[in-house]
């Protein structure tokens, strides 16, 4: 299936754009796009990335994806430029701490940003996608939500429904015009790991990658025909074993708790 069938040039929704991982992908979806409609918490970052985008038709909606405001404005600028065949669910928040001390109204958030927030709004979107002739649902979620990793807890768990969601509804619309696929980044340099996420990171050896790495790979993903991706070869063999000989995994990680609790929040 060529890139044209799956929707090329893009008439995209990107949520999460005014982070660090959301700027990149936009700066390199906007040359493939007719419209691009820019979702994310911060306007002035938006209004920035618009400006840098000039002269691609950028639209803006500023706003928190947990409120079902943003997501009715999301659904009426949609909708008002004449429907969308891509939608792109990268908004995520993170919170490295102890699950048996991390705060109910944190768990919450991760819950309602990482997983509710991108089911309800690619429920809102479904129709607009369903009437162009081709279009995509692409979920970004992360490793970690197919590998367990302590410190993450809620965030793994929000993470892992997210696949699942996508695969269920990757099922559900198999016989219609809307693909819908998952994307996993592996470790990130972004600000949304705190200093003592990366200062792990490095005292644990984990690989990083760039943002703009990251957006390289998710072009190249929209452009090819697999329903999931995970990057990293070393993580996508830790996600296999995982699945096949759980026990392996166990091991290691709890060989690395040490260093893991020398950075939790106290």
């Amino acid at each position: 299936m060529d890139a044209r069938k799956l929707g090329f040039p893009y008439r995209a929704v990107l949520t999460g754009a005014s982070g660090g991982i959301g700027a990149a992908i936009a700066r390199q979806l906007a040359p493939r796009c007719a419209l691009l409609i820019l979702v994310g918490r911060r306007l002035d970052a938006l209004e920035a990335l618009r400006q840098e985008l000039q002269p691609c038709a950028v639209h803006l909606v500023c706003g928190d994806l947990s409120e079902p405001d943003t997501l009715a404005r999301i659904e009426s600028v949609a909708r008002g430029l004449g429907g969308i065949n891509l939608l792109v669910n990268n908004a995520g928040v993170s919170d490295f701490h102890a699950f048996a001390s991390q705060s109910p109204e944190v768990i919450g958030q991760l819950l309602a940003t990482n997983l509710l927030a991108p089911m309800l709004l690619t429920r809102r979107l479904i129709p607009l996608l369903a009437a162009a002739p081709a279009a995509q649902i692409v979920n970004v979620g992360s490793v970690f939500g197919q590998i367990g990793f302590p410190g993450f807890a809620a965030y793994c768990a929000a993470k892992a429904g997210l696949a699942g969601f996508t695969q269920a509804l990757r099922r559900e619309l198999a016989d219609s015009s809307v693909e819908v696929r998952h994307f996993a980044p592996r470790a990130t340099r972004t600000p949304i790991n705190s200093a003592a996420v990366s200062a792990m990171n490095r005292a644990l050896g984990t690989a990083e990658d760039t943002p703009q790495q990251v957006a390289a790979a998710l072009l190249r993903f929209l452009e090819a025909t697999a329903w999931q991706r995970t990057l990293g070869a070393k993580e996508r063999f830790f996600v296999l074993l995982n699945k096949l000989l759980p026990a392996l995994p166990d091991q290691a990680i709890r060989g690395q708790l040490p260093i893991i609790r020398k950075y939790l929040p106290k």
